[in-house]
């Protein structure tokens, strides 16, 4: 930043993602899914640094340059649902003529067969048929979810990054959706979905990820997470019983700011389970970041 102050966004962010399985990454609006996301596709803004690793087989993500990235990983290796849909479509060119061109290059279809495979690609993710030679700024924002979904699907890509997959769809569209992205996976491949819809990650999820204030603070099986004995971090258990079919209790206060974050647990001024402990920053253990976790056994 300004002066030379740096903020992090995403602070020992650790996990495995295997083929086959789901991960569903939740975590209230600011908290660094996106930038995660980003980081592991090169998409970072340029003042932006990274640290560590992120393993894609025996490509390191973090170290890889543009070149390598553009022409090997994004679209091929890697799939991306984009947050903001609108933002990532061409604004010149008409959805068929992008998923045309999207088949051409990640499948090698030729010209015969483009506009069938096109409208086939369509289908997959709900998109209408009838709004394929409309631009991007003619479609509705759940149609150009749709559109999103369906150019990162047509790669079927090793790894699909989906973030926020299900913006601006209705219930049945919502299902239909995140059903193709489980198939996506079941076909033995990895998907990371960045959501901020419980029942939609609850549907296909295999695990859960819960972030907050840049940092993961529990990873559980989702069986366990939505069932019994349920999450262990408060703040998860705050996230499920903020639901209407639930508790419908709000999280008092708001997360803090990245750049002022406490010393030690950042959850710590809106947990009622807090104490003076707190005020140290608590490690991971057995998946989950708190010093007064619930206990396994309360079930």
């Amino acid at each position: 930043m300004r002066g030379g102050r740096r903020i992090a966004a995403v602070t020992d962010a650790s996990f495995e993602l295997g083929p086959g399985e789901c991960l569903a990454l939740i975590g209230e609006s600011g908290c660094g899914k996106s930038v995660l996301a980003s980081a592991l596709l090169g998409l970072l803004p340029g003042n932006a640094r990274t640290d560590g690793r992120a393993l894609l087989g025996d490509l390191d993500l973090l170290t890889a340059g543009e070149r390598t990235l553009a022409r090997t990983v994004r679209g091929r290796r890697i799939g991306l649902v984009p947050q903001s849909p609108s933002a990532h479509l061409t604004p010149v060119r008409t959805v068929r003529s992008q998923l045309e061109e999207t088949v051409r290059e990640l499948t090698g279809v030729r010209k015969a067969g483009l506009r069938a495979a096109a409208e086939a690609a369509a289908e997959r993710a709900a998109f209408p048929a009838t709004h394929l030679d409309r631009h991007p700024h003619q479609l509705s924002g759940g149609l150009a979810q749709r559109a999103a979904t369906a150019l990162a699907l047509v790669g079927d890509a090793p790894l699909l990054l989906a973030d926020e997959p299900t913006t601006g769809l209705d219930r049945e569209l919502v299902d239909r959706t995140v059903d193709e992205l489980r198939r996506h996976a079941d076909a033995g491949r990895a998907l990371l979905m960045i959501t901020h819809d419980l029942a939609a990650a609850r549907r296909i999820a295999d695990r859960v990820a819960v972030m907050y204030a840049g940092r993961i603070v529990e990873i559980s099986d989702a069986p366990a997470f939505f069932g019994e004995p349920g999450p262990r971090h408060p703040y998860a258990r705050a996230l499920l019983d903020a639901l209407p079919e639930r508790a419908f209790t709000p999280i008092p206060g708001m997360p803090p700011e990245l750049g002022d974050l406490p010393p030690g647990c950042a959850f710590a001024a809106r947990c009622t389970r807090a104490s003076d402990r707190c005020g140290t920053l608590p490690a991971t253990a057995d998946g989950v970041a708190c010093h007064h976790p619930e206990e396994t056994s309360r079930a």
